[in-house]
């Protein structure tokens, strides 16, 4: 059954729903703690700035923001799948949810830290895509002093579902050439340049050409550091697996949604179960996912 539809007359003074770029429906969190943008199309978190702090997500300022297409940085939400679909090649790429209309559920603000929650689920469009199971995802935003992201998926069909998903995050760096992250040493990856070869490193990951690469079975935390004095730090609750991806020159000229020397300023860090590491449900069960964001300068 769905939830009775949320009252806008009930959103706490630090929580507005407005239209945003494009026309499209923005929910703006102005709190105590930090402050954030969240857009209903694709649940996308745009921005987050801890009170006090600097932005800590990139967003390209050449960014399409239209239904037809995602947005370019933030935290854009893959799932139900990642990268393209290997039944149905033109199937958009990551998944339908981050081009889908999520609706607002609820909203609360405690202490100057707010919590936002958007719903989506299946839908006859839903059902005609390469996944067309029955589900319920709730996407809790917290934002505060840290953010905290938190992707339920329940399982609402007769029959057992699997699932690849996401949370697709853009951090901003100083400079990426100066960049590096820690926690992921010693661990194997898929190597997404070089013919998904399983390569591993023992160093912190560093960045001087194209990345693109996936870690399996690696749910320890890691960090970001740029160079700047500001380190982000990043950890995870029900993901098994990283994705480490910076475009680099060649590509980001290639993409019509990225600015050409944008690819400078930014490097994602993905919280996501993906691959062998997908998340099988039985009818009825649910799976959390949960990304925690700190910087600290």
């Amino acid at each position: 059954m769905s939830p009775a539809p949320f009252d806008p007359a009930a959103l706490p003074a630090s929580v507005h729903l407005e239209t945003g770029r494009g026309g499209l429906p923005v929910v703006r969190v102005v709190g105590r703690q930090g402050s954030a943008e969240l857009y209903l199309h694709g649940a996308h978190l745009t921005s987050w700035t801890p009170a006090g702090g600097l932005p800590v997500l990139w967003l390209s300022a050449a960014s399409l923001f239209t239904e037809a297409k995602a947005i370019r940085g933030g935290v854009p939400i893959c799932f139900p799948w990642f990268g393209a679909n290997p039944l149905d090649p033109a199937a958009p790429a990551h998944g339908f949810a981050r081009l889908s209309a999520w609706e607002l559920v609820g909203a609360r603000d405690e202490d100057g830290t707010v919590a936002v929650t958007l719903r989506l689920a299946d839908s006859p469009a839903t059902r005609t895509t390469a996944w067309p199971h029955r589900f319920e995802a709730l996407y809790t935003v917290t934002v505060g002093a840290r953010l905290t992201l938190a992707l339920t998926v329940t399982n609402r069909g007769p029959d057992a579902v699997t699932f690849e998903e996401a949370l697709h995050s853009y951090l901003a760096v100083d400079d990426i050439r100066a960049t590096e992250v820690t926690g992921l040493e010693g661990a194997p990856y898929l190597d997404q340049l070089a013919g998904m070869s399983v390569e591993t490193d023992t160093v912190p990951v560093r960045f001087s050409a194209e990345t693109d690469r996936i870690y399996l079975d690696s749910p320890a935390a890691t960090a970001v550091t740029d160079g700047s004095g500001r380190t982000v730090s990043i950890a995870t609750g029900g993901s098994h697996s990283t994705i480490v991806w910076n475009p680099w020159i060649v590509k980001a000229g290639s993409m019509v949604d990225f600015g050409d020397d944008e690819w400078t300023g930014m490097v994602c860090v993905e919280t996501a179960n993906v691959r062998t590491d997908a998340v099988r449900l039985g009818p009825g069960q649910s799976h959390t996912m949960s990304l925690l964001l700190s910087a600290i300068a």
